[in-house]
């Protein structure tokens, strides 16, 4: 049975949130708000609890998980070496979506980093989440509160309609600010290494340590990790039931836009036997009028936050639309641009590229 509590706002006192930090305590699983999507918790030391984690998701046991904490002393009961840079990330970006890859202590169970020698650590900003660490008063290790492959929770609806009756209790507050994952680093290699783009942009990342960062072709959603390092690296992620078809052309000017439009156009004509959507902004909805395309808009391409926000939400849309086939427009992959092209690689079925 699932225990669900509705929070007005960020409530970080009261019953409900010392019953959920009971349950982490005798090994139970807690779904939980933090600013960027919601978290499915169990406390880090708890092996059995860990590997709940992972069997109620259906997430491949060599896909490491993301330690929360409330503290610095925290980080320090997880990581066995503490990098000057990783306390220059820490005192400038946390709390906040931002993951730091550390050498994990010998205490911390190999089920939570799938085998590796690494952690991947965070101090989330939402306050019911460092509220939840902070009175558990132990690291929580946490990855999304979806099943494995779907969008991301950015709800708690979100997590009732995937985990209702898998977990001990759902920690609903709302919608989450950021709507996307955090960014990891890994900072023990030479350059830093950005192993999944996230909330925050690798280029603020970048201005903080004072050095470029190294950007992979996994962390763009190209290519796959061969051993993954954090979450998001190796398998196919946020996936919709529906077909989705990404389209990119080289630049995102207005003419490339109506010419990526017209393309998805000519496809969706050809096509037949249910319903079709299109991903689309503000700025293109006017171009897809006909073929019966039903439109989605993230909202206006001079907001990639918003853009961000809306993603996850809008591919669980496309099967509340009962679309069998999903179109999506690319973005430019600067800044925002760059997390919201990972996710939307990781999503699709098939990736066109136009010559504009």
């Amino acid at each position: 049975m699932t225990i669900v509590f509705r929070l007005k706002g960020f409530e970080q006192e009261g019953f409900e949130i010392q019953y959920a930090v009971g349950v982490l305590r005798r090994g139970g699983l807690v779904a939980f708000p933090t600013e960027t999507v919601y978290g499915l918790g169990a406390l880090v030391w708890d092996e059995e609890a860990v590997a709940r984690i992972f069997q109620v998701k259906g997430r491949p046991s060599d896909n490491p998980l993301i330690v929360h904490v409330s503290s610095v002393e925290m980080v320090e009961k997880v990581a066995s070496r503490i990098p000057e840079d990783a306390y220059k990330l820490m005192e400038k970006a946390w709390p906040g979506p931002l993951t730091i890859v550390l050498p994990k202590s010998e205490r911390v169970p190999r089920t939570v980093t799938a085998g590796l020698d690494t952690v991947a650590v965070r101090m989330p900003s939402h306050p019911v989440a460092l509220s939840l660490i902070k009175k558990t008063g132990e690291p929580v290790a946490a990855p999304s509160a979806n099943l494995s492959g779907r969008p991301s929770p950015t709800t708690g609806y979100h997590v009732i309609r995937d985990l209702m009756g898998r977990v001990e209790v759902i920690i609903d507050a709302g919608a989450t600010l950021q709507g996307v994952e955090s960014t990891v680093v890994n900072i023990l290699t030479e350059p830093p290494m950005l192993l999944r783009p996230g909330a925050i942009p690798v280029e603020d990342v970048e201005r903080i340590l004072g050095r470029k960062i190294l950007v992979p072709g996994f962390a763009k959603g190209l290519e796959q990790a061969e051993k993954p390092l954090a979450p998001g690296m190796k398998y196919r992620h946020y996936s919709p039931n529906a077909k989705l078809i990404l389209v990119e052309v080289p630049q995102y000017t207005l003419e490339c836009l109506r010419e990526l439009a017209g393309y998805i156009n000519r496809q969706a004509s050809l096509k037949s036997n249910g319903k079709l959507c299109v991903v689309a902004t503000d700025e293109t909805l006017q171009y897809y009028s006909s073929n019966g395309l039903k439109t989605l808009s993230l909202g206006s391409r001079r907001d990639l936050f918003e853009i961000a926000r809306n993603l996850f939400p809008t591919l669980r849309k496309i099967d509340e639309e009962d679309c069998r086939i999903a179109y999506a427009e690319g973005f430019p992959e600067q800044g925002l641009g760059l997390t919201i092209m990972n996710r939307l690689r990781k999503a699709a079925s098939e990736k066109h590229y136009l010559n504009c």
